[in-house]
């Protein structure tokens, strides 16, 4: 089939986006030949292969060029969009959706999700280190913890700067978790919502005793 080449100028509004959009182009495993020339706030990428080559390549470029711009820039409500899987390959953590949600929500941010992306208030590197911190947390209670407890003690965690050790032992003293010597696990006596809301009014009515003592 006959060869072509056809060149493309991303435009890109500065050093940042133009970094992070050649480190997502150079993660792609393209089917063209691509050579990509940078003058100030433009880059020129030169594709060369077949024409169906040439069309899927611009379309998967043009395609990171939006991931990366909906991720470094918020949209008129103020909201960024990330691809969850990046956030955890940035991040070296492995935590399930809803334990991210739960948590954004906890600290605040606003958080919906869609089709494998996040899309938060909350900027990139900000959530970067949220997730890390959720990551850790989960390495020192994966072993001996069942999903469900894992899903109120991580946000609680991260939100509230605890243990989560700590936290899981304040929902055993609540009545609302118990160890299982069966399943050597710590696991939920109530449901989750039940148990989050126990151990929010609980770390809630100690930060007001803290407040009136300092008062």
């Amino acid at each position: 089939m006959a060869r072509a080449k056809r060149v493309i100028t991303i435009h890109v509004r500065d050093d940042r986006e133009k970094e992070e959009f050649m480190r997502e182009l150079q993660r792609l495993n393209l089917s063209a030949f691509i050579y990509v020339h940078g003058k100030l706030n433009d880059l020129k990428i030169n594709v060369q292969g077949t024409k169906d080559e040439i069309r899927e390549t611009i379309r998967r470029v043009r395609e990171i060029h939006n991931k990366v711009s909906a991720k470094l820039y918020p949209d008129r409500r103020g909201l960024y969009r990330y691809t969850v899987d990046d956030l955890l390959r940035e991040a070296s953590a492995s935590v399930s959706t809803p334990i991210l949600v739960k948590t954004l929500k906890l600290l605040g941010e606003t958080v919906e999700t869609s089709e494998g992306e996040l899309v938060t208030s909350l900027p990139w590197e900000e959530l970067v280190e949220v997730a890390g911190k959720l990551g850790e947390a989960l390495s020192k209670i994966s072993l001996n913890t069942t999903r469900q407890i894992r899903e109120v003690v991580l946000p609680v965690a991260v939100a509230f700067n605890l243990d989560p050790e700590e936290v899981t032992n304040i929902l055993i003293d609540l009545g609302a978790a118990e160890w299982k010597e069966d399943k050597f696990k710590y696991e939920l006596v109530k449901n989750k919502e039940q148990a989050m809301e126990i151990l929010l009014n609980h770390l809630k009515g100690e930060e007001n005793e803290d407040r009136g003592h300092q008062a």
